[in-house]
């Protein structure tokens, strides 16, 4: 543990109050906060984001929980090594690793966007110690059938798409901004805390290597799909924004059949429900861990 603070000059402590700890992984150090006492809470985030997005979160439910929000290797503060793959299924890995080094049980897993096939893998990996799932906008099944993806996919893997990715920080600059349906919840001050990370095209790679893994995984992601039943009888509590431009409602649908008893909640927003519906989400999932919703 050290003072993140110091070392990341463009890292607010008044946004992201938290103690940096890192944990020494086969594939690198990975950064992650850990506050409060408690049940578990696991927080995944996705592309282009990291813990940061999880931190209002974290201040609240911290006050009567264990809230472990990661950073995946290659994002937030975490080691960025150029050799590591950076695929679905090896951030999977790293996560199973931590909990296992942490001996985490009784989780509450919270995912989003690509953190939902990452955790989700992780949590069919271990089973016995998740205790609820919380899912955000996300999936897990098959993509290379679907149209959109395909086009995404032909983009990212042509120079056009690596060019955008690894010299214009297109992700984190551009797509993130996409994903609001109000500009608003985006002030510059958080918006920089999404594109800081990644200073420079070597740093980048870990962007371009899942937006390679949208369709390159798609084998990977039927395969977690298949084996949901680990974790289908689980409580679970579905925060779905129905605006999201990129993960749209037709994925909510099919988690819906899937998960027939899940409490789902929808919001008038885009893909990121944790900073345009900061409150409501929160408090639906304090009621969510409590056992009070409705």
């Amino acid at each position: 543990m050290y003072a993140h603070q110091v070392e990341k000059k463009w890292l607010s402590p008044s946004l992201y109050p938290f103690d940096s700890h890192y944990a020494s992984l086969k594939a690198g150090n990975m950064h992650y906060i850990d506050e409060g006492e408690g049940d578990v809470m696991l927080f995944v985030h996705g592309t282009p984001t990291w813990s940061f997005l999880y931190r209002d979160f974290v201040k609240e439910l911290s006050k009567t929980h264990r809230c472990i929000a990661v950073d995946h290797l290659g994002f937030g503060l975490s080691e960025k090594p150029e050799a590591f793959v950076g695929t679905p299924q090896a951030h999977a890995a790293n996560l199973s690793e931590l909990i296992l080094k942490l001996d985490l049980r009784d989780i509450t897993l919270v995912v989003h966007d690509f953190g939902g096939p990452i955790g989700l893998a992780a949590g069919i990996n271990h089973a016995d110690r998740i205790k609820k799932v919380v899912l955000f906008n996300s999936w897990l099944w098959a993509t290379k059938d679907n149209e959109a993806a395909q086009k995404i996919d032909k983009l990212i893997n042509g120079w056009l798409g690596r060019s955008l990715y690894l010299n214009f920080n297109f992700s984190p600059k551009v797509l993130l901004k996409k994903g609001f349906t109000d500009p608003k919840n985006l002030p510059k001050n958080v918006h920089q805390h999404y594109t800081k990370p990644f200073p420079s095209k070597s740093t980048r790679m870990s962007l371009l290597n899942l937006a390679k893994s949208l369709v390159g995984s798609s084998d990977w992601y039927e395969q977690q799909w298949q084996q949901l039943g680990k974790l289908a009888k689980k409580e679970w509590l579905i925060l779905w924004g129905v605006a999201d431009p990129f993960i749209t409602t037709e994925y909510l649908d099919k988690w819906r059949e899937r998960l027939p008893a899940a409490t789902v909640r929808e919001y008038d927003c885009g893909h990121f429900v944790q900073e345009e519906q900061t409150r409501d989400a929160i408090r639906e999932i304090e009621g969510f861990v409590e056992g009070q919703l409705s």
